[in-house]
């Protein structure tokens, strides 16, 4: 379905964060009709036009009537309590409009090694089984985010604070920017009931970074860290091939140089 005859109805945002920000600004440069929610969206979202902004909170059903209908569902928080959820959509029409949900890659555990959208996810997870109701009952697109990264989330300043070891854990990164693009992309494009996995497409080690960033920012490395868990290796074959979604920010190291040069600036 094209773009155009998507955009004849809104979409929403619900639950407008870090990345839900980047994707409200980009979906109004595409000619989105967009709005935002909060559960105090004249605090948390002074940056977003007030008519553009609305009050939601899931656990408050009394503000489920300010989500217009028809619309687009852009899924932001966990999708918990799954009862919730459910009785939510429960009041919407079942042609309201798309519905897509932001998932992380955590979905598949730590220590999985290869992970493709093929592999199981834990069912024992509260926002995977809702995650997967939406998926499955409703025709939801979910995308599974790597770990996110952008202007105020530094990865350089969660090393230097020791947020982060030096181990040889497997790491998969994904700017904000881009995990903002593709799920529009992924909105205008993808099949309902499908998944996709969104990182940079390279798995690196923490011990790799750190080296890294030694070399290019003098950065000091700490001690290595003995291994507990070796993380997991993002595949986005599906994402590139059958989204053909083309990366704004593939290479980590000069997106951080980027934000490094900005924050110092």
């Amino acid at each position: 379905m094209s773009r155009s005859s998507l955009q004849h109805i809104p979409l929403v945002i619900l639950g407008t964060g870090y990345t839900g920000r980047r994707l409200f600004h980009q979906a109004v440069n595409a000619g989105w009709n967009t709005f935002s929610t909060s559960r105090m969206p004249d605090v948390h979202l002074s940056d977003i036009p007030p008519e553009s902004r609305i009050a939601f909170d899931l656990t408050q059903t009394e503000t489920w009537r300010f989500i217009p209908s028809p619309a687009h569902l852009i899924w932001c928080f966990p999708a918990t309590p799954l009862s919730l959820v459910q009785t939510f959509f429960a009041t919407r029409p079942m042609d309201s409009g798309r519905i897509l949900v932001m998932g992380s890659t955590s979905a598949y555990g730590t220590n999985c090694g290869i992970v493709t959208e093929q592999t199981p996810v834990n069912l024992d997870l509260p926002r995977v089984q809702g995650e997967e109701y939406l998926r499955t009952q409703l025709g939801a697109v979910i995308i599974r985010l790597a770990g996110l990264y952008g202007p105020g989330r530094h990865v350089l300043n969660w090393m230097r604070s020791g947020r982060i070891h030096n181990t040889p854990k497997w790491v998969n990164l994904l700017h904000v920017e881009d995990a903002a693009g593709i799920c529009l992309r992924a909105l205008e494009r993808a099949q309902k009931g499908t998944t996709y996995l969104a990182s940079d497409g390279t798995p690196r080690t923490w011990t790799e970074i750190f080296s890294i960033a030694s070399e290019k920012w003098s950065m000091p490395i700490p001690p290595p860290t003995p291994l507990q868990e070796i993380g997991k290796q993002v595949s986005i074959h599906k994402l590139l091939t059958t989204l053909h979604y083309t990366l704004r920010f593939p290479d980590l190291y000069q997106a951080l140089d980027d934000i490094e040069r900005h924050s110092s600036s």
